[in-house]
């Protein structure tokens, strides 16, 4: 759910207050614990910490007018999400592995279950975050680090070629056309209709 706030006061004070709280509490711990060459603002419909085109003047290769993204604090219509890259670059080079596995041990070791997807952790409540690992994941990480990480695994990607992506597409379309060729096994209601009927034919043979 993107905002179109362009402060970050702007972005928490459009927030119910149980968001706002428990969101302004995150952030504040980010804010205690982050490298200060990452900088903070807006991006992407939600608060954010980025490297700063003055520190990073290539920014980020899916969009260079941006800054490089490090980690984004977000509302959802169903629940909050706290992106941090490291620990969802998993295994773009050996530097992001270990942080992605550490990441997840801590975590563990807190008892707490950790609804992580490829880029975010999903929470609800502040209670359900792993708080003291958070703080040391941005510990853990400076702004040069972070780049160096980065260009790693902006360097170790290979992209597809035009024939891969072609086979691939192709392989998904059978594959899909196989499952929908498949024999229905009947409805529900077909089953019932049936069972209906031999019961009437078993009673008229009586």
């Amino acid at each position: 759910m993107q905002s179109k706030a362009t402060t970050v006061a702007q972005y928490l004070a459009e927030l119910p207050e149980d968001r706002r709280a428990a969101l302004s509490a995150v952030r504040d711990l980010i804010r205690a614990n982050i490298d200060a060459g990452f900088s903070e603002g807006m991006g992407y419909g939600m608060m954010g910490w980025s490297v700063p085109h003055s520190r990073y003047p290539a920014g980020y290769h899916c969009n260079p007018k941006d800054p490089l993204p490090y980690a984004g604090l977000a509302s959802q219509k169903n629940y909050m999400s706290l992106y941090i890259c490291p620990p969802s670059m998993g295994e773009a080079n050996a530097d992001a592995e270990a942080e992605a596995d550490w990441f997840r041990s801590a975590w563990a070791k807190t008892g707490k279950k950790l609804d992580m997807g490829k880029g975010c952790i999903r929470f609800r409540k502040l209670d359900d975050l792993a708080l003291d690992v958070i703080a040391e994941s941005f510990r853990r990480m400076t702004a040069d680090k972070f780049v160096a990480m980065y260009e790693a695994a902006r360097a170790a990607y290979t992209p597809k070629s035009r024939a891969e992506i072609q086979a691939m597409m192709a392989e998904r379309k059978a594959a899909k056309a196989g499952v929908s060729k498949r024999p229905s096994t009947g409805s529900g209601r077909t089953v019932a209709v049936k069972k209906a009927a031999a019961k009437k034919t078993a009673r008229g043979k009586r």
